[in-house]
């Protein structure tokens, strides 16, 4: 109980300091809605009839934006902010209080997780409001259950990967290069069925294609079953908790001389 507690002040104070930089949390919440729209002037909104029901199509971007908030939110922002503050010293400060560190790597994962969900919440409803976006029913615990693994999964890996970055200065460079790549070819911005069977087998050992797949199958109106892509789960579950072993491993508290 002790540690849980502590768990919770963490998770308090990542988000003071999180609100207490307007500007970047600004614009975390306002990209993905810059890409709803831009989704909709360029594809348009018309009805689509599936299975003898129609839903608007921005119904079918939602899923795409989601994946793309929760991995800036819980992968590039954690990974950025926390390699700026081992630079800074402020990590090296914090390893000198008694707060353990598996505690500060969870209020982290926490609070990633929890802004993730946010904004999800903002881009559906956002959605709905303008575009008429229909969010299914029968499927949202799938949905639930998928934004809260993928959420976590990412965080950890945001963790992990500050243990491969040298300085602040390389951090956007680093981060970009690992998920933007990834991103084209994992069903984000655009659809790969077409691709090569090369690109899709590399996409299928990531997890942004598995959250991406499975986000699109539980918040699709259409679904006629539970919306829980198991096996996906199971394969963002397994990087999540390599990320958390990589982490605890090379995770760094005092800058890189």
């Amino acid at each position: 109980m002790r540690t849980l507690a502590m768990i919770v002040r963490q998770v308090h104070y990542e988000n003071r300091a999180f609100w207490r930089n307007p500007a970047a949390a600004f614009f975390t919440f306002v990209f993905p809605l810059m890409f709803l729209v831009i989704f909709n002037v360029f594809f348009g909104n018309e009805d689509i009839e599936v299975r003898g029901g129609t839903a608007k199509a921005s119904t079918f971007f939602v899923p795409a934006i989601t994946a793309l908030s929760v991995i800036t939110a819980c992968y590039t922002n954690v990974a950025m902010t926390v390699t700026y503050s081992r630079d800074q010293g402020v990590l090296k400060r914090i390893r000198g209080t008694p707060l353990p560190a598996p505690v500060f790597l969870a209020g982290r994962i926490v609070h990633s997780v929890l802004i993730g969900t946010l904004l999800v919440l903002i881009v559906v409803a956002f959605g709905a409001v303008f575009y008429g976006v229909e969010v299914p029913t029968n499927t949202l615990p799938a949905f639930l259950v998928t934004l809260a693994i993928g959420s976590a999964c990412f965080s950890a890996l945001g963790l992990a990967i500050t243990g491969f970055i040298s300085n602040a200065e390389a951090a956007p460079a680093v981060v970009n290069a690992t998920v933007l790549p990834l991103m084209f070819i994992s069903d984000i911005f655009i659809r790969s069925e077409n691709a090569p069977v090369w690109i899709s087998t590399l996409a299928d050992v990531f997890p942004i294609k598995h959250f991406s797949k499975a986000l699109q199958v539980s918040f699709n109106p259409f679904e006629t079953g539970a919306g829980f892509e198991l096996d996906r789960l199971a394969a963002m579950a397994a990087w999540g908790i390599a990320g958390v072993l990589i982490a605890i491993r090379k995770f760094e508290w005092e800058p890189r001389r």
